[in-house]
């Protein structure tokens, strides 16, 4: 059963579980279910997803009842006008604030701008050596993405060298490895945690947010942060 956070007569929001598809997929043959079959499923009637996330990333993810509420809501987040925020867990001390202005490149090739604000909301130092260091250093960080590319966030922190836990594919493998070894953790530690817009049909101000999951929590825990 999926975690509705939100529901109207137009639109639906979830907290999507880490690992969980928004929908079928060719380079997923692996995955059995995905968010857009259970949550049909679970309310019965149609709805598509008006935005994305990650596999791995947990958190926020809207969906529409109506076409034209899909297209609308879509149109909203390609013009930057839905503001999102998301917390990620990161190795080392992240300053205190930073805009990552860094462009991407998309699959073929061409560049794209993207850009990432952040703030650090907590830092915590383990009394668990980790290779040539006598103790580990991570830090609790709030993103707030202003364009929407793919891994943005997962490829922004690492071009500046504070790797987000648990991102296999951008992220730092020891780290990854260690946090498996010396905790059984593998999920990576990025959540989208609040979207900010405006309702396409009613035109209110709508301000979602969905709390962290629960592995997400029990590092939260071992760094003797408060949720």
């Amino acid at each position: 059963m999926l975690e509705i956070v939100y529901q109207d007569d137009h639109l639906i929001a979830i907290n999507k579980p880490h690992g969980l598809l928004v929908h079928r997929s060719s380079i997923a043959n692996d995955a059995k279910e995905f968010a857009l079959q259970m949550l049909r499923d679970q309310v019965n009637r149609r709805v598509s997803p008006v935005h994305r996330l990650d596999r791995k990333t947990g958190g926020l993810l809207l969906f529409a009842f109506e076409k034209d509420v899909e297209i609308a809501m879509q149109q909203q987040f390609m013009n930057g006008e839905v503001q999102k925020k998301y917390l990620a867990i990161v190795r080392g001390y992240a300053p205190d604030s930073e805009e990552i202005d860094y462009p991407l490149a998309k699959d073929n090739g061409t560049m794209q701008d993207a850009f990432t604000a952040f703030i650090t909301l907590k830092r915590a130092e383990l009394d668990v050596a980790f290779g040539k260091h006598p103790t580990s250093r991570y830090s609790l960080v709030e993103a707030i993405p202003t364009t929407g590319r793919m891994h943005q966030l997962r490829k922004h922190f690492a071009h500046i060298f504070y790797p987000i836990i648990g991102d296999r594919k951008h992220g730092c493998n020891k780290q990854n490895k260690f946090f498996k070894e010396q905790w059984e953790m593998t999920t990576m530690l990025l959540h989208a945690s609040e979207l900010l817009f405006k309702h396409p049909v009613t035109h209110q101000d709508i301000h979602l947010k969905a709390p962290v999951h629960e592995e997400f929590k029990r590092v939260m825990g071992l760094m003797s942060w408060s949720s």
